[in-house]
């Protein structure tokens, strides 16, 4: 197997068992991350983007993972997240495929694709529905996504001050 492929395995691992940082730890430096939900982050964003995701997934979240691979440059991989969203606790599935650069050993630029109109429908009921597949709504959740990720940021670095 290709380490890059053995680096995927890691990560996809370290998520279906809720591992936030020993996933993370896959990651470069400077890693840039995109998807549908939370448009283009980097850093500390994208570290911060799954111990949130996988804290309030809780043990409702499941993942499964397959056809991963990888050569020197590039990998990719297929996966399914369940879990319930929002205070209606809708169930989603959301089907995934990620695409990945890697450089020194670690995850460069990381690519989540998803059909962000089927999301929304399950996430979001009628509103998903009506609007998922428009533009607008597209920006709204990037925008509240953001949100939530920059007041979670600032928890996690509030606590780790706090342990010093």
């Amino acid at each position: 197997m290709h380490p890059n492929e053995e680096l995927l395995n890691t990560f996809y691992k370290s998520f279906k068992d809720h591992n936030p940082k020993e996933m993370t730890a896959c990651y470069g430096k400077n890693i840039t991350f995109t998807d549908p939900a939370f448009g283009h982050i980097k850093g500390d964003r994208v570290r911060a983007m799954w111990h949130m995701l996988i804290e309030r997934g809780g043990d409702d979240l499941t993942i499964k993972y397959e056809d991963i691979q990888a050569d020197d440059y590039t990998g990719s991989a297929k996966w399914v997240a369940t879990y319930y969203f929002g205070p209606n606790r809708r169930k989603v599935v959301n089907h995934v495929v990620g695409t990945f650069y890697f450089q020194n050993g670690k995850i460069l630029q990381h690519t989540d694709h998803f059909d962000l109109w089927k999301w929304s429908r399950q996430a979001l009921g009628v509103k998903g529905i009506l609007l998922g597949w428009s533009d607008y709504m597209k920006l709204k959740i990037q925008q509240e996504s953001s949100k939530k990720l920059s007041l979670y940021l600032q928890k996690m670095r509030t606590f780790e001050n706090t342990q010093l």
